[in-house]
C-alpha cells in the first residue's frame, strides 16, 4: 500500500466517524492523523486537506453522487460506501489526482472496508462522475 493510499484510509476512518458523530474534536483528529501516519508531515498535510475538502464540499458532493446513484439515496447507502464515494468524487473534482487513480484508490478502499458489492458500486458511480466531468469540459 502506498503512503498516499494509507493517508486516504485514515481520512476514510475520520469521514466515517464524522458522518456518524458530526461534532469533531480537532485536537483528537490531529492526534489521530499524526499517530496513524507516523508524523510524516507530507502525509498528514495531504490527509488533512482531503478531510477538510470533503467536509467543506459535502453538500456539493452529495448532490453530485445522488444524481449518479440510480435508485439509491445516499442515506440508504452504507456509511462506508457513502464516504468512499465522497472522498473519490472530491479527488476527481478538486485535486490534481488523475481521475482514474482516484477511482482505483476508492475501489481499493471499498474492497478493504465495504461489502462484497461495494467495489463495483463505487467504481460505477465514480466512473459516471468522471465521464460526466469530461463531457462538461
Amino acid at each position: 500500500m502506498s503512503r498516499r493510499s494509507r493517508a486516504r484510509e485514515v481520512v476514510l476512518q475520520l469521514l466515517y466517524q464524522d458522518d456518524l458523530n458530526p461534532a469533531p474534536d480537532i485536537e483528537a483528529i490531529e492526534e489521530f492523523l499524526r499517530t496513524r501516519l507516523s508524523n510524516r508531515e507530507d502525509l498528514v498535510d495531504f490527509a488533512r486537506e482531503l478531510r477538510k475538502g470533503v467536509r467543506a464540499s459535502r453538500e456539493e458532493l452529495d448532490e453530485l453522487l445522488q444524481a449518479r446513484a440510480a435508485n439509491w439515496s445516499l442515506a440508504r447507502m452504507a456509511a462506508t460506501d457513502r464516504n468512499i464515494l465522497r472522498l473519490g468524487a472530491y479527488e476527481i473534482l478538486h485535486t490534481k489526482t488523475p481521475g482514474r487513480v482516484a477511482i482505483n484508490e476508492a475501489v481499493e478502499l471499498a474492497k478493504r472496508y465495504g461489502a462484497k458489492q461495494s467495489p463495483q458500486f463505487v467504481n460505477g458511480i465514480l466512473d459516471r462522475v468522471l465521464h460526466d466531468l469530461k463531457q462538461d469540459s
